[in-house]
């Protein structure tokens, strides 16, 4: 096996004999609920791979949302935030269930969506949440580039009137949105965020493009690409902490086509990578996590990404 051939084989030396660097769980603040990979779109460079007829990760329930739930009380979890990603979340029959049950007990609750079709036929209920419990809950829109064209390279063509009807119905309604933009085109960060300002002026949608927070920029996955291995050395080297890492204070529930009960993934990137199932329960996921995966190193080590906003 040549040392190309060999990157990323080992969990715990990389090609070149060193020490694979690893994330110990310094607590658990944000867990993540994958509701499904079905979608109503099937975009370009899906980080998950998600579409109308993709459905490795079937439906999680209601149900197995609140054993987790149950579990983070019972075992004192240092949990304040809980995401909820897909495939497109509102296609989930029991999303505004899952996110009801996650507010009332007193959890930030994000919800990443594309603002299309699915998540308006969930407009009176979102409404009723909202009025309860106001910015406790994080609408996450997105928006691949603030021009339509390349906005629908990613998304489709068609895709960019309904998404901009439904971000402009939850800015009209007081919703905290955020905005996940992309940085495939090539400009870099203040370019994209001067664009988006001028964007969000436009359309008079109230978000702040050089938030960090409010606007994110997402790196482009490619398992393919010729990225460096993380040693242990890389640390210090980089200048980076490791605490930082989003399996530093994150996992993700999923549940696979045919599997009796859920999983615990270390990331929420690598939804399907079986070296990352780290168990049935948040107990059985809080064992460190070797960064043994291109996305590893070029979305979170390199790329400082992070799916979170907090």
């Amino acid at each position: 096996m040549s040392v190309a051939e060999s990157r990323f084989s080992d969990p715990l030396v990389t090609a070149d004999g060193e020490t694979r660097a690893w994330v110990d769980l310094s607590g658990l603040k944000t867990l993540w609920f994958n509701t499904g990979t079905l979608c109503n779109l099937a975009c370009v460079n899906c980080y998950i791979e998600s579409t109308p007829t993709n459905d490795r990760l079937v439906y999680l329930s209601r149900d197995e949302v609140v054993a987790y739930l149950d579990e983070i009380a019972a075992d004192g979890y240092p949990t304040t935030e809980i995401g909820i990603t897909g495939g497109e979340p509102f296609m989930n029959p029991d999303i505004i269930a899952m996110l009801e049950e996650s507010l009332s007990r007193g959890y930030r609750v994000l919800v990443l969506t594309n603002a299309m079709r699915p998540m308006m036929k969930c407009s009176d209920e979102l409404l009723r949440l909202k009025a309860q419990y106001g910015g406790q809950m994080v609408i996450r829109v997105s928006v691949d580039h603030f021009k339509q064209g390349l906005h629908e390279e990613e998304r489709g063509a068609h895709s960019w009137a309904p998404m901009m009807a439904g971000l402009y119905w939850l800015s009209v309604h007081g919703f905290s949105i955020d905005i996940a933009g992309r940085t495939r085109w090539g400009e870099n960060a203040q370019q994209l965020r001067t664009g988006f300002d001028a964007f969000f002026k436009e359309h008079g949608i109230d978000i702040d493009a050089f938030d960090e927070k409010q606007l994110m920029l997402f790196p482009e996955m490619d398992e393919d690409a010729p990225v460096p291995e993380i040693t242990d050395a890389c640390w210090s080297i980089l200048g980076v902490n490791p605490d930082d890492m989003m399996c530093a204070s994150s996992r993700m529930v999923v549940k696979r086509k045919g599997d009796a009960k859920p999983s615990v993934m270390a990331c929420t990137l690598l939804a399907y990578d079986q070296q990352f199932n780290l168990g049935e329960t948040l107990s059985d996921a809080s064992q460190s996590v070797r960064l043994n995966h291109p996305h590893c190193s070029k979305f979170c080590v390199l790329g400082g990404g992070a799916c979170s906003a907090g």
